[in-house]
């Protein structure tokens, strides 16, 4: 098969102009497709010559979709014939331009996204770092994450998401772009088993900048604040959150189709499970409309309950409340408090003899303003102690360095 890179010194751009046209005419017979082929190259020509840099991309671009779908084409040509476009944005003296000419590259690459995505995705990324402009590079990401998502590759990009908060300082985002790209990223890992806590996590954040803004914007956020209590209720693995107090999730409370989402993640963060037996057999039809399965949502409240238990300040919970609290039988009762110990919600000991669990540790499962101001409290309180510490090896060792200095003198006389 014919390559691309040309072996005379014509300029790439306008062998892939050549390329791309004989491809696209091969069909129509050379006495229809040479003088086709011949035009677009002159008009390739005239744009390099006068400096149109975006026509010249519309041009190579037009087919583009042929190529990823022509058999002859290799993955390797393709990625050639892409680097020779995608390097049109550093030709342009006009950040404005180049912002454009991404937009128009990255538009086309993402069509039909299940036609080698992962070659497509590696494209995209090539585009973005010969950009420049940070504004040019987040309009990139942010297709680089529907290809993801529409192509089913989002294994792709989960490792540029570890570099996520350097990107944020890069692009310097307004609330509005912040929240799109949190959505984005959240969507991308919704499918992926392996990401799911980090999907919820830009879910949160997604959901948190919403914080400040009116009611009417507030309303926007509506759907995903459903589904982030959903998605924490599912999670075998999820036993702490900040949602209950975000204004996008407590607006649910008093909402006429929500509002039973926002009890059943009221019963999750403050209730037992009690609660959420009396809740569950009023409203079976809510789980089933969401697809959360009973039995699973039981074991989930059971260690829930537990870590309430845990969080009374004498930190000592008999076996009997465990047992009458989780609903089990005596045999039952050191199996969930080891359950509780595997999933890092408590660190104990069980005093089999006393029959009673004998807390050291256990996880908050709401953490919002109070949890951080009892955080603030201890830490001061923390400080003060080693300050005082401090202060009195300091006056310990004057006292000492005195006591020498004078046993010294007493030894000269």
């Amino acid at each position: 098969m014919a390559t691309i890179v040309p072996t005379s010194e014509e300029d790439p751009a306008l062998a892939v102009v050549r390329f791309t046209s004989d491809l696209a005419w091969a069909d129509a017979g050379p006495e229809v497709a040479e003088p086709q082929v011949t035009r677009l190259c002159m008009e390739a020509q005239e744009c390099m010559v006068v400096g149109r840099w975006l026509d010249l991309a519309s041009l190579m671009l037009a087919s583009a979709d042929l190529l990823f779908s022509n058999a002859k084409v290799s993955e390797k040509d393709l990625e050639c014939i892409f680097t020779v476009i995608c390097n049109l944005v550093t030709k342009s003296q006009n950040p404005s331009e180049a912002l454009e000419m991404a937009k128009l590259i990255s538009a086309k690459i993402v069509q039909q996204p299940t036609e080698k995505p992962a070659l497509r995705l590696k494209i995209l990324f090539n585009l973005y770092n010969l950009l420049e402009d940070p504004y040019a590079r987040f309009s990139v990401y942010m297709k680089a994450l529907t290809l993801a998502l529409n192509g089913k590759v989002a294994d792709h990009i989960i490792p540029s998401l570890k570099k996520i908060d350097g990107f944020l300082k890069e692009w310097n985002l307004d609330v509005k772009d912040r929240r799109e790209l949190y959505l984005a990223i959240s969507n991308a890992l919704k499918d992926s088993k392996s990401s799911t806590k980090d999907g919820f996590k830009f879910l949160t954040n997604y959901l948190t900048t919403f914080s400040g803004e009116d009611a009417l914007v507030i309303a926007e956020a509506k759907e995903e604040a459903v589904r982030a209590i959903i998605e924490f209720v599912k999670a075998p693995d999820m036993f702490q959150c900040e949602l209950l107090d975000m204004p996008a999730v407590v607006q649910l409370e008093s909402d006429a189709t929500y509002a039973l989402v926002y009890q059943l993640l009221k019963i999750f963060l403050t209730q037992r499970l009690d609660s959420y037996l009396e809740f569950q057999a009023a409203n079976s039809s809510l789980l089933e409309t969401y697809n959360l399965v009973h039995e699973d949502c039981i074991a989930k409240m059971k260690l829930m309950s537990l870590v309430d238990l845990a969080s009374t300040p004498s930190r000592k919970i008999p076996y009997a409340l465990i047992k009458d609290t989780l609903q089990v039988t005596d045999d039952e009762v050191e199996l969930w408090v080891v359950k509780a110990i595997t999933a890092k919600l408590i660190d104990c000991k069980m005093d089999q003899m006393n029959q009673v669990v004998l807390v050291s540790r256990c996880s908050e499962r709401v953490f919002g303003q109070h949890q951080w101001q009892e955080l603030r409290e201890k830490l001061a309180t923390w400080r003060e102690n080693i300050a005082s510490v401090i202060n009195t090896i300091q006056a310990n060792k004057i006292v000492e360095d005195g006591v020498q200095q004078a046993a010294q003198g007493v030894a000269i006389r």
